[in-house]
């Protein structure tokens, strides 16, 4: 067995072998070869128990298992018994259709156990919700569960004792198993807003779920960058909201019809998987804004953004057509899916969007509602009572406690920590936990270990509110995820979570790691592109080397086996483009378009870098106050010829908050000039604004400066779309100067009691 497993003539017992064969040439000590040759014999049985059970690498750990003596021997027309009801005899159908799959044995399924070696049976008397036992002798292999789920939850630890090739002689190890799960609720979240997945996709995850036992997908179907579920009333949802312009200009998204959505309900059902949506309100809401504007409070039409920023566009509360509106929408989902929950989002709703509202303040007043928390508790539980009244149970995450008084019946889900969870047990509302176990956070920030050894469960708060503790749940936000890279920013990571979803007991990293380690070849077969355990599949990094005035990209490959292929035309790579493997160095300006891939395939979407020409490229820029020191890339990111993206946190941006942005450059000698470019992010939904103008002035001596020209701007904090504005000064003539100076007053005044921002990323002179 691979990483550390003990083979039989494995080191450890050849050295046994050695002493035994010593102790037998020496024939004057005949006792002792008899006593030895016993000793040894109950060695080889003890280390042929231990090389089985290092065979066993079932995840999660199940919470008890006890190796047997010898294998359970696949054989051809093998019976797998199981009682009549259609369920059972899914499930039968299912371990046949298993067993073929994995070693080419055909078995078959029958009702009347007698004839069976393979049997399935369900006993009432065995303790626990979804517990169950598997039993693997040479003669039967019998899996007794509590109630359906725990049958399928048996056969799918089954599945992890096959073979996984075909082989002459297929066989299961010896094993008994009694197992039960430590938490009912074991959920994945999928954002499919931001990234659109295709239904093959997300049948394959819920296959993979499901192996690992989790049993709830949360399906993040509605968000800021796209409505991905059809609603019939509504069809202005998907015909608009379902779609953005990309940052390259391309129309991007999609959405799940009804038929689709029902099919991948009655899938994941199958396969013990709850599916719960996710329809967000009553913020993160811009892509229902751009297809009916009426529910914002300001009525005014919207585009669906393209950057992953929050923003202003929210319903509006004070308007009885926005409840009218959402409880239509929510009879259509509930009608598709079966689910007792309905997860309503209201998270991150932005300060001061129902301020300047009449109506919404109209509706505090009536209500005696203490400002926007106010108004929003309000909506929350109006939401609520719905949802209770179609019999379902609203989940949203913990931004639902802050207007107060929210049902206790509602759940929980907790992201921001500690806090919020004891606000919720205080109130006496059940809570799921997904603080720890956010996928979208880079593998080298959240390692598979880093996640193995985090268990908060047993901590405080969670420990002493065990009883309102529903389990926890691992979100895949797609920002940075796509189809392309998913695979990877889920697994190996969702196997130390299943673990602990499960198995309360399971703490031996070494242990785990081994078993974890052994599922490869099992998600290989299964084209799952699994990420490697403690780095990202690909990190870059871009730089000016200024004494070469060269750009320099330097690859940190998660994988050695990782090729990058790229262009330099900004064309999409292929594995017919060049490729380089850490380092790639480029002395003229280009788009430089690098795609990681291992094999044949692809492995993440690709990483595009603008890099232009500019007169003053690697000269050094000083600032009257220096950049924010978390958006500070140093006295060379203005000149660095490398443009940012339309996301703030690319690594390419200064950020000035609250003050100006007052910025001069040495040219070093006079040098005549004849055009200078600066360039700003707009991004209002997180406070980046234009400043209010943009001076250019220069200098011969750094003391008395000539204005050239002030162009002025008009911030927008109302506004709803993130770009980049390039504000240009241009000359008929070349004019000559030693220093430049760049003067952009930030908006002047904080918005709702918070700063707004100035970001640059590029001064380009020509």
């Amino acid at each position: 067995m691979a990483h550390g497993g003990l083979f039989i003539g494995g080191p450890r017992l050849r050295v046994l072998m050695l002493v035994g064969a010593a102790v037998r040439r020496d024939e004057g000590v005949v006792w002792m070869r008899s006593t030895f040759a016993k000793a040894l014999l109950g060695i080889l049985l003890l280390a042929c128990a231990v090389a089985a059970h290092a065979q066993i690498d079932i995840v999660p750990e199940p919470q008890h298992l006890v190796m047997g003596q010898g294998v359970f021997a696949l054989s051809r027309g093998i019976r797998i018994a199981a009682p009549a009801d259609a369920r059972a005899q899914w499930i039968a159908a299912f371990l046949r259709d298993t067993i073929m799959a994995q070693t080419g044995i055909a078995t078959e399924v029958v009702t009347a156990p007698a004839s069976a070696r393979i049997a399935l049976r369900i006993d009432r008397s065995i303790h626990g919700d979804e517990a169950y036992r598997l039993s693997v002798t040479p003669q039967q292999i019998t899996i007794v569960a509590s109630d359906d789920r725990g049958l399928f939850w048996g056969v799918q630890s089954l599945r992890q004792l096959l073979p996984l090739q075909h082989v002459a002689r297929p066989a299961i190890p010896a094993v008994d198993i009694a197992d039960a799960p430590r938490f009912p609720w074991r959920g994945v979240m999928l954002d499919v807003s931001r990234h659109f997945y295709p239904v093959d996709f997300i049948k394959k995850q819920i296959d993979l779920m499901s192996y690992y036992k989790f049993d709830v997908f949360h399906w993040h179907l509605t968000d800021d960058q796209g409505w991905r579920i059809q609603i019939r009333r509504y069809p202005e949802l998907t015909r608009i909201g379902a779609w953005r312009t990309g940052p390259d200009g391309r129309r991007y998204g999609g959405f799940y019809t009804q038929k689709q959505i029902r099919e991948v309900v009655a899938y994941a059902r199958d396969r013990n998987v709850m599916v719960v949506p996710e329809i967000e309100m009553p913020g993160h809401t811009s892509a229902a804004i751009a297809a009916y504007p009426e529910l914002s409070c300001s009525g005014k039409p919207v585009s669906v953004p393209s950057a992953w920023s929050g923003f202003r566009n929210v319903d509006c509360v004070g308007k009885p057509g926005t409840y009218t509106f959402l409880e239509n929408v929510l009879d259509e989902v509930m009608a598709l899916f079966p689910s007792p929950y309905v997860h309503i989002g209201s998270d991150e709703v932005p300060l001061g969007v129902w301020a300047d509202c009449t109506a919404c303040q109209r509706l505090a007043k009536e209500h005696a509602l203490q400002g926007e928390p106010g108004l929003h508790g309000y909506f929350v539980n109006r939401i609520g009572r719905f949802l209770t009244s179609k019999g379902r149970t609203m989940i949203g995450w913990d931004e639902m406690l802050e207007g107060g008084h929210l049902d206790p019946n509602a759940i929980v889900e907790v992201w921001q920590g500690p806090d919020d969870a004891s606000e919720a047990f205080a109130n006496g509302n059940r809570i799921i936990l997904a603080a720890p176990f956010y996928l979208d956070t880079p593998i080298n920030d959240r390692t598979l270990q880093d996640l193995y050894r985090t268990d908060p469960f047993d901590d405080p708060p969670y420990a002493q509110h065990a009883n309102l503790v529903l389990g926890g749940e691992a979100p895949l936000w797609s920002e940075r995820a796509t189809p392309l890279n998913a695979d990877a920013r889920l697994y190996p990571r969702l196997l130390a979570i299943a673990e602990h979803f499960w198995n309360p007991d399971a703490h031996d990293w070494k242990n785990f790691l081994v078993r974890a380690r052994a599922q490869e070849a099992w998600l290989a077969a299964q084209q799952v592109a699994y990420g490697p355990e403690d780095k990202d599949i690909v990190d870059y990094d871009v730089h000016l080397v200024p004494a070469y005035r060269r750009w320099r990209i330097r690859a940190a490959r998660g994988y050695d086996d990782l090729d990058l292929h790229y262009t330099l035309d900004g064309s999409r790579p292929t594995l017919e483009s060049p490729w380089f493997e850490d380092v790639l160095d480029l002395y003229a300006p280009a788009t430089v378009r690098i795609a990681p891939f291992r094999g044949a395939r692809q492995s993440q979407a690709s990483h595009v870098v603008h890099l232009v020409q500019n007169l003053v490229l690697g000269d050094s820029v000083t600032f009257a106050t220096p950049p924010a020191w978390r958006y500070s890339g140093g006295p060379l990111r203005l000149t660095n010829g490398i443009l940012g993206s339309s996301h703030f946190y690319d690594g390419s941006w200064d950020g000035w908050r609250g003050t100006d942005m007052d910025a001069v450059i040495d040219l070093k000698q006079p040098t005549a000039i004849r055009s200078v470019d600066v360039r700003f992010l707009v991004a209002p939904g997180n406070w980046i604004l234009l400043p209010r103008s943009v001076s250019f002035e220069v200098s011969d001596d750094d003391k008395t400066w000539k204005s050239l020209q002030t162009v002025p701007l008009s911030p927008d904090p109302d506004g709803t779309s993130t770009y980049i504005r390039d504000v240009v000064f241009h000359a008929d003539t070349p004019i000559t100067t030693r220093y430049l100076r760049v003067v952009a007053p930030w908006y002047g005044s904080p918005l709702f009691g918070v700063k707004t921002w100035i970001f640059s990323d590029q001064i380009i002179v020509r």
